[in-house]
């Protein structure tokens, strides 16, 4: 989806030179067959790649000979670049008149930042194009065929993210229970307040809570544990990002869903009689 285009005034950089185009993409939750044809191809037409540092290596890997790729890593503790110098370098970029991939890990719009940079980009006049991708929070579940939605468990799913600001001032209640479906993106670091918060906010300890790391990549890993097990699952495994954390019935194993469900047909029934 393409910004409007900036007006004649603002048609050339600073040197007279032609305005490039920052191109946001979405390189998905890892595998590189999940990206999009037009991601595909901007990455193997492409003379510079901003990327984030959790895109796969196999995609990076796809770049054309020559390309400029420049890493702009985030961790919580540990910036490579802050935000205000990512959105600087991509204007500064375009505005010299070379066209930017913006490589982002899952979606650009869904807790990538990506609104910052557009932002960013229509304030200095530079086209922008948004090329979305898989979020992980999709990628991961399908990868761990774990059914956010299913009309048997929830017809409601929300998306948090659980490194943000003002973290324990957040209301979550209604988010997550019965009928509903919780995805916590970033939320490693934070298990323990997580859980003391849901639980607190009402959600039942034993609710089902699955941690998908790695999703679609190799060595992915889908590990389960009660809501009150998450942070010591967290820990005991010692789980890395890139991972997800959802929460709900629908993250019981499917042989737990389907005990379940035989069972309440069971209760059901005895009722009826």
């Amino acid at each position: 989806m393409r910004a409007n285009p900036p007006s004649r005034r603002q048609a050339s950089g600073p040197q007279g030179r032609g305005v490039g185009t920052v191109h946001l993409v979405g390189a998905g939750p890892g595998d590189p067959d999940l990206l999009t044809l037009r991601a595909a191809r901007l990455l193997m037409s492409a003379s510079l790649i901003v990327h984030d540092g959790l895109v796969d290596p196999r995609i990076l890997s796809m770049a054309r000979p020559g390309a400029q790729l420049v890493s702009v890593a985030k961790s919580r503790s540990r910036h490579t670049m802050k935000q205000e110098a990512i959105n600087d370098l991509l204007v500064r970029e375009a505005l010299s008149g070379r066209d930017v991939l913006r490589l982002k890990g899952g979606d650009p719009f869904i807790f990538g930042r990506g609104g910052e940079e557009v932002d960013a980009c229509r304030a200095a006049g530079v086209p922008v194009e948004v090329v979305p991708g898989i979020s992980s929070a999709l990628g991961a579940a399908a990868a761990a065929q774990i059914p956010l939605t299913h009309r048997d468990h929830a017809s409601i799913v929300s998306f948090v993210a659980g490194q943000c600001k003002g973290l324990t001032d957040q209301d979550w209640s209604g988010l997550a229970g019965k009928g509903r479906t919780l995805v916590i993106f970033m939320g490693l670091a934070t298990a323990p307040q997580i859980t003391e918060k849901l639980i607190e906010d009402g959600l039942a300890p034993d609710v089902p809570v699955a941690v998908v790391e790695n999703a679609t990549r190799g060595q992915m890993r889908v590990l389960r544990a009660p809501l009150a097990g998450l942070a010591e699952l967290v820990a005991r495994e010692q789980v890395q990002s890139p991972a997800i954390i959802v929460i709900g019935d629908v993250a019981r194993a499917e042989s737990e869903r389907e005990l379940r469900a035989l069972a309440l047909e069971a209760q059901a029934m005895e009722l009826g009689k």
